[in-house]
């Protein structure tokens, strides 16, 4: 009897062990759970209220601390959202701006023009002045939006870079012939070293629309009687395009500034033009996995490079 009431201890004993551990195992994981639900719930407030700097714990490999994980990139992921839709904000903002700025000059000078026409007292000829610069304004507005347009379709994408193998050559060469008329109109001239069988990997049209861009703005500043050079030199990695005017040049401070949307410098607001061109052409190169450097010093011409992947 002794035997076997000493057995029955020992097995009363290990039920009353086992019970007592299970016991501290159910509390401490009730009190794991209530832990991590508080937590939880605090940090999804947080989330929801847009608080910053968020922290979670993830001590372990549990079930617990892998959700924690995936919530913690959740997250990372709404942060990272936040921030695009609120510079894409931004920029929609800055944009309107911009166009609200650009368009509110012709306007204003049409509306002016308008008024005048308006007094009987004008003679023909002067009245033809007046409607000569209305013209000029309406033209002016109409290179805006054809601008505006262009730099939409590539920003939305809508207009996808499409590259294929293509003498530039004759992308350099259509692009010529679009300036050709105000670069002789101007006895500007130009000199064009290419080889041309050099195939590129490159989206013609826009390319293209880009090499015009810096040519245009190169016709436009160059004095009467200047020059304007073009080469193209096959590199290891890039293929270089280099448009090298003789043209009024740029300030050393505004070099950096050259390729935002709708800037100009103070000293060319007389010339036609809305600040569009160069920003392009660096969009459009961007989108093809090149990029565009420039160098100049004021009176002394700019050269524009542009590379091309080979």
């Amino acid at each position: 009897m002794s035997g076997a009431g000493a057995a029955m201890g020992a097995v009363i004993l290990v039920l009353l062990f086992s019970s007592g551990f299970l016991y501290f195992r159910y509390w401490r994981l009730k009190k794991d759970i209530y832990h991590f639900v508080d937590k939880m719930d605090k940090c999804l407030e947080e989330m929801i209220s847009g608080k910053d700097g968020l922290e979670f714990e993830e001590t372990g490999e549990d079930v617990l601390s892998r959700l924690q994980t995936k919530l913690k990139r959740l997250y990372e992921m709404k942060q990272e959202y936040a921030l695009s839709a609120r510079r894409e904000k931004e920029q929609i903002q800055a944009l309107i701006s911009d166009i609200s700025h650009q368009t509110k000059t012709p306007v204003a000078n049409m509306k002016m023009y308008l008024e005048i026409l308006e007094n009987r007292e004008n003679s023909r000829e002067k009245a033809q002045d007046f409607l000569e610069l209305i013209d000029g304004q309406v033209e002016k507005l109409d290179f805006l939006i054809r601008s505006m347009v262009k730099m939409s379709r590539l920003e939305t994408g809508v207009l996808k870079i499409v590259k294929t193998p293509a003498p530039v050559f004759e992308t350099i060469g259509n692009a010529l012939a679009a300036i050709r008329a105000k670069a002789e109109l101007k006895g500007i001239q130009v000199f064009v070293d290419c080889p041309e069988k050099l195939t590129v990997n490159h989206d013609r049209k826009w390319t293209e629309e880009a090499v015009y861009n810096i040519l245009d703005n190169a016709v436009k500043y160059t004095e009467t009687g200047g020059k304007i050079s073009i080469s193209v030199v096959q590199q290891e990695i890039f293929v270089k395009i280099s448009i090298k005017d003789t043209g009024k040049g740029i300030a050393e401070e505004n070099l950096g500034r050259v390729f935002r949307r709708f800037y100009r410098e103070e000293d060319v607001h007389d010339q036609e033009g809305v600040g569009i061109g160069l920003y392009l052409s660096r969009e459009i190169i961007t989108m093809q996995q090149g990029y565009i450097e420039v160098k100049s010093q004021k009176g002394k011409g700019s050269v524009f490079q542009i590379y091309l992947p080979r």
